[in-house]
């Protein structure tokens, strides 16, 4: 008779994870499955009662039904922010409007970030152990609460009597032995139950925080582990607490764990938070242990303080290289804020205390960016007893920055983009919309170059949206690397690596289609026959874009990629197209849906939400309108679906076409009519002689308007 592990173990009133060690230390032998999952069974049941009688097994080892909880404050941190949060929130409230996007940069803790779940998050931090943290208490990756509990319950009933990597390096250091076999124990437990599926990754992330948490609160140090109390009595013991996130995250949230000067040159956002190393005393040394925990890597440890090599990640904000480094930051910061914390500690402390930029340097180069404006509250300095600081104070530089954002395309070559006319209407738009509804996105060149960081894409082709929330979700290493193999898997070219010469092409302007036109059609077809739609369905359907003719997408009746070969293929171009847009996607708080324009209840948005809608154009024949798929009733429904944007407070613009080919859009004019005074039909200047519907008579020129509510 099979039975589960937690059937076992409940009868036999022992941990689950106490049964998992038996089970590893070779106490007795469990079978496996085909699946390599180990299969218990009445047999197993008594050959753990004879072992458990054997080692009288004490009461300790049972499960106990109490545990903690944690919130992300309970943990000592040098230069912790926490009791600066409302400084920072009245800072940012009163001096910042219209902020939805927030990058911490040198998150640490996460502390500063907490203090701002209510936005999209982008959190980072050189060091793991922080960053797993960050995964913790910001993803918003769905968990077991229930299995944590039990996990937790487990590692806390636990007694662990064993070597591990922990006792060998750092028994009766910072811990006992004993405490050192726990935290070894449970961190391979973790791992395991990770690499076997057991755990997701934020279950993963949440019981290392559980456990680092635990570590730093019974940790023989004094808030650091530079060293440890020689000598001391171990007189508290491990026990793990349940962390508590906040209970609503956005679904957009990113944790990045990168050299920060490298991460700002593809991340941007509203407001970027700016706190790092003010002094010599690096990170890195500060928090080994915990590093070394959370990496789980198993390196050597040297020296009194039992330290790994660090050299990866030391700070050149804790050197002289500090304002070069910071200048270098903010030359690449891209955001409409930047909020600095600096104290000006200076000379006043000992020599690694003192500040490594001075308020010149800070002045100066922030000054490169835009206004900027110093705000200071008190504030007690971390101290080992060594220096007598006086008069410590935090200030919060704010740079109110004056570049405009950058513009960016579409990795596709959508029928209908705007991207030549944003020029045009980017200075119509309103500056100070909280919320864009790009209501048909289409390749999603004007929502993703708004002004505004939360935008909701919205459009009827489901394959799109899918490949996008693919491009937003993913990392950028794991697309690129997937598109390579699908390139390889087919045999397509790879004129950026060999040239076209190596193709048979004499040049760009010949194309590959001659090559690629077989292994094109093989990958169409290996798209067509897939029926699983997940993430590599829609990195393959980017390929077939990207290799089709125009790079653009189409589908048929059947629901079949149905484009022919073109004769371009992964460029230079292309590629830095695709990475643009992926690093602005993961910057904002960007939201997809594949619904019907009627759909979408313009009542349920914000005061202060824009609408951007551009329709199929009713008098035009572009690929998007042929058999009939944009009527004069849905142009009726669209116009009538405006007035209500109107009547709910909200502005909007439309983009369409009033005139072309001798045909006038009467519809849309004798609309406009009726508003007079209040609807504008702005003219725009622009040709499609580069699209598939171009006007081939050149004096019957196509009229493409704005409409907006607003003045």
């Amino acid at each position: 008779m099979e039975m589960t592990a937690t059937q076992i173990a409940r009868e036999l009133d022992i941990s689950r994870s106490y049964l998992y060690y038996l089970k590893n230390n070779h106490a007795f032998t469990v079978e496996v499955d085909e699946n390599g999952r180990p299969v218990w069974n009445r047999e197993v049941l008594e050959a753990i009662r004879r072992v458990l009688a054997e080692r009288k097994v004490p009461a300790k080892e049972k499960k106990e039904e109490s545990y903690k909880t944690i919130r992300i404050n309970n943990r000592r941190y040098l230069g912790n922010k926490y009791k600066l949060l409302d400084f920072i929130r009245r800072v940012v409230q009163e001096h910042c409007p219209g902020i939805s996007t927030v990058a911490d940069i040198f998150a640490g803790t996460g502390a500063v970030a907490s203090a701002f779940t209510d936005k999209k998050l982008i959190t980072n931090d050189i060091m793991y152990s922080n960053y797993i943290c960050h995964k913790a208490w910001f993803d918003s990756q769905p968990y077991s609460e229930e299995k944590l509990v039990d996990l937790i319950l487990d590692y806390n009933s636990l007694r662990v009597d064993e070597e591990n990597y922990m006792t060998e390096n750092f028994a009766d250091t910072y811990f006992s032995r004993e405490d050192c076999a726990r935290i070894g124990y449970i961190r391979e437990n973790i791992e395991n139950l990770y690499k076997k599926g057991e755990i997701n990754e934020r279950e993963r992330a949440l019981l290392i925080t559980s456990l680092l948490y635990a570590m730093d609160k019974i940790a023989k140090t004094c808030g650091h582990y530079d060293a440890y109390r020689k000598g001391a009595v171990f007189d508290r013991h491990l026990e793990l607490a349940l962390p508590v996130p906040e209970g609503t995250l956005n679904a957009n949230n990113v944790c990045y764990n990168e050299d920060t000067n490298e991460l700002m040159k593809k991340i941007e956002a509203d407001l970027v938070y700016i706190d790092p190393p003010y002094n010599s005393r690096q990170y890195c040394d500060a928090y080994h242990l915990l590093e070394n925990v959370a990496r789980w890597e198993k390196p050597d440890v040297h020296g009194v303080a039992r330290k790994m090599d660090r050299s990866a990640l030391k700070s050149d904000y804790c050197t002289t290289r500090a304002a070069d480094a910071f200048e270098d930051l903010i030359r690449n910061t891209k955001a409409r804020f930047i909020l600095l914390s600096y104290n000006n500690m200076a000379e006043k402390g000992d020599e690694r205390s003192n500040a490594k930029m001075s308020d010149e340097d800070i002045l100066r180069i922030l000054g490169q960016k835009g206004r900027v404006s110093v705000y200071s509250e008190s504030y007690k300095a971390f101290t080992t007893g060594k220096s007598d600081i006086k008069e410590n104070e935090e200030r919060l530089f704010l740079c109110v920055c004056e570049e405009e954002r950058e513009v960016i395309p579409s990795p596709l070559n959508y029928t209908g983009g705007k991207f030549k006319l944003l020029p045009q209407i980017l200075p119509l738009f309103p500056r100070d919309a909280g919320q864009v509804v790009d209501l048909f996105c289409g390749g999603c060149n004007v929502g993703l170059n708004v002004g505004a960081s939360r935008v909701l894409f919205n459009d009827t082709n489901e394959h799109l949206i899918r490949l996008f929330e693919v491009f937003g979700r993913m990392d950028k290493e794991t697309v690129f690397g997937e598109i390579s193999r699908i390139i390889d898997r087919f045999g397509l070219s790879r004129s950026w690596e060999k040239g076209y010469a190596h193709y048979r092409c004499g040049s760009s302007s010949d194309g590959l289609g001659d090559y690629n036109r077989k292994p094109f059609l093989e990958l169409r077809k290996a798209f067509n026959e897939r029926k699983e739609r997940d993430d590599l369905y829609y990195l393959m359907l980017y390929v077939l874009i990207v290799y089709s003719f125009n790079n653009q997408i189409r589908f048929n009746r059947k629901g079949e990629f149905n484009l022919p070969v073109g004769k371009r293929d992964f460029n230079p171009r292309m590629q830095k197209k695709l990475s643009a847009f992926m690093d602005r996607l993961k910057s904002g708080d960007y939201r997809f849906t594949s619904r019907d324009f009627r759909e979408i209840r313009p009542e349920e948005f914000p005061a202060g939400t824009f609408f951007y809608v551009d329709p199929p154009y009713l008098i035009t024949c572009a690929t998007y309108n042929e058999q009939n798929g944009w009527t004069e009733q849905d142009e009726r429904d669209l116009l009538a679906y405006l007035d209500r944007v109107d009547g709910c407070g909200m502005r909007f613009a439309l983009s369409n076409v009033v005139e072309s080919r001798g045909r006038r859009n009467d519809i849309l004019a004798d609309w406009v009519e009726q508003h007079p005074g209040h609807y504008r039909m702005i003219p725009l200047d622009f040709s499609y002689s580069n699209s598939n519907y171009h006007i081939k008579d050149k004096g019957s020129a196509t009229r493409e308007v704005l409409v907006v509510n607003y003045g």
